[in-house]
């Protein structure tokens, strides 16, 4: 299976380790779930280190801690019609591709769903930024 290139957007497949997890001593996510590639950047070693932000369908608690997405963009992605948050206050960082990436079991090529609209993405872009400024958001690094 080959992987596309990280870009900014790009909802992929892949085992999110919560941060609450993490601190239970776990080191693997317990589910595969879309996540919102936020950032791509290029070490000084030539690797490329991502971070996302998973997607559930949990309505968060603190309506200010995610940005639901439409249901005509899940569609687009070829999600399920049920109400999805993008998570703004946590992330895992890891070097692409990672083991942690999954192939979607619904499709027959790779582990990318497809690009969130460039609005959307802002809007989760603008939001986590906010949460970084406020010390508000966590980061898990993933090896």
């Amino acid at each position: 299976m080959g992987f596309p290139a990280p870009e900014v957007g790009l909802v992929v497949s892949f085992a999110y380790l919560w941060h609450h997890e993490q601190q239970r001593g776990n080191t693997e996510g317990t589910k595969n779930r879309p996540c919102v590639i936020v950032t791509a950047v290029e070490s000084v070693d030539g690797q490329t280190v991502v971070t996302v932000s998973p997607i559930t369908h949990a309505q968060p608690q603190d309506v200010n801690s995610a940005i639901e997405i439409p249901v005509r963009v899940k569609r687009h992605l070829g999600l399920d019609d049920e109400r999805s948050w993008v998570i703004l206050t946590e992330v895992n960082r890891f070097a692409w591709p990672g083991y942690d990436l999954r192939p979607i079991s619904t499709r027959d090529s790779g582990v990318a769903y497809g690009f969130l609209p460039p609005v959307l993405f802002d809007q989760i872009k603008d939001g986590i930024l906010a949460r970084i400024r406020t010390g508000t958001r966590t980061t898990t690094m993933r090896e």
